[in-house]
């Protein structure tokens, strides 16, 4: 058992390693601000807004010193040898109406599985609209999380149990090179929640987190959403920014910081330009076969990671191995490297 404990987590240390190295190549800026500084080794349940697919948990997985264990869908855990890979990285299915009926009841495993994951002080990461969408607002919370308070307090009366806020924050959530930033809020403390099955606690715990995030991240409310969102386009408005950003939206439009808008740097075009030919395969399939294809405009970044994680290396290393047999190692060390110069200049300029 302690050389699978062992195992397992060199892989996760690895897997980690992998992420994050590709993520400082595809993200403009990764920043993360804490209201109060994480305690390590507590049962801690952090919860989240939900804009982009799978890059949410990835900078969560990625950023954050202990691992975390991640609620997902179940809808992803179809396919027998793609459910072993999500599991070896710590997610667990949820299970949602969409899924059928008759699924739901596969839940009350699964909570209760969390419930003693908390009780052995690990730490949980879910996002509690339930659903992801790419829209600049906290949707209405679903009661799932409450569920898992709620047992994990009823079976371990004695517990305390940190609910951390978590507020993903987008430039351009679907956009390469992107800058983004994870402002994690104050705990909020599971004794504020004493009768954790009443209707009232269940209310005030939703109302409590649901009012945290919204001062975390931007949220544009209203049914003129899409008019409110081209005003804040228009006046270019910092999204890394949500309290100025919130402010803006509050005051009518009236209180708002107006942004200079960034020229472009025709260095940064023409890196973007070059990377795109020295990557030309994986650039055509993306471009051609997989960016068509996707219905949710959330999962554009997820999507295009995928292709950074998988398949550019893949492409790297082989043009790498051709050059090296047909016109020397030193041609195959200046094409890796001419790649890596371009990335850099294309993402963080």
């Amino acid at each position: 058992m302690k050389g699978n404990g062992k195992l397992k987590l060199l892989w996760l240390h690895g897997m980690r390693a992998y992420l994050r190295l590709a993520l400082f190549f595809y993200y403009k800026k990764i920043e993360c601000n804490y209201e109060k500084p994480l305690t390590p080794n507590q049962p801690t349940l952090f919860l989240g807004n939900h804009q982009n697919g799978l890059m949410d948990p990835l900078l969560m997985a990625t950023k954050k010193g202990q691992f975390s264990y991640f609620l997902t869908r179940a809808s992803v855990f179809q396919r027998p040898w793609i459910s072993k890979f999500l599991k070896s990285l710590m997610m667990l299915p949820v299970y949602r109406v969409r899924d059928g009926w008759d699924s739901l009841s596969n839940n009350k495993a699964i909570f209760k599985t969390c419930s003693q994951l908390l009780y052995e002080n690990s730490a949980i990461m879910l996002f509690p609209e339930g659903s992801h969408n790419i829209k600049r607002q906290v949707r209405t919370l679903s009661k799932g999380f409450t569920r898992i308070i709620a047992e994990t307090l009823t079976e371990h009366p004695d517990i305390e149990i940190n609910l951390v806020p978590v507020g993903f924050n987008y430039r351009r959530p679907d956009e390469f090179a992107d800058h983004v930033i994870l402002n994690f809020g104050k705990p909020l403390p599971s004794k504020n929640y004493k009768a954790p099955h009443s209707h009232a606690s269940v209310l005030k715990l939703k109302q409590d987190v649901f009012d945290a995030l919204t001062k975390l991240t931007t949220h544009v409310d209203g049914d003129d959403y899409y008019a409110q969102l081209q005003k804040l386009e228009d006046l270019n408005a910092d999204f890394l920014k949500p309290e100025a950003v919130n402010q803006c939206v509050a005051t009518q439009f009236e209180d708002c910081q107006v942004e200079l808008k960034q020229k472009k740097n025709p260095i940064k075009v023409v890196a973007k330009m070059g990377l795109c030919i020295s990557l030309f395969l994986p650039y055509a399939i993306w471009k051609l076969i997989i960016e068509s294809k996707i219905k949710e405009p959330e999962f554009t970044s997820t999507f295009r990671f995928a292709v950074v994680i998988s398949l550019v290396p893949i492409f790297m290393l082989v043009t790498a191995v051709i050059l090296w047999f047909n016109v020397g190692v030193l041609y195959a060390l200046l094409y890796l490297s001419l790649v890596i110069v371009l990335d850099l200049l294309a993402v963080k300029l």
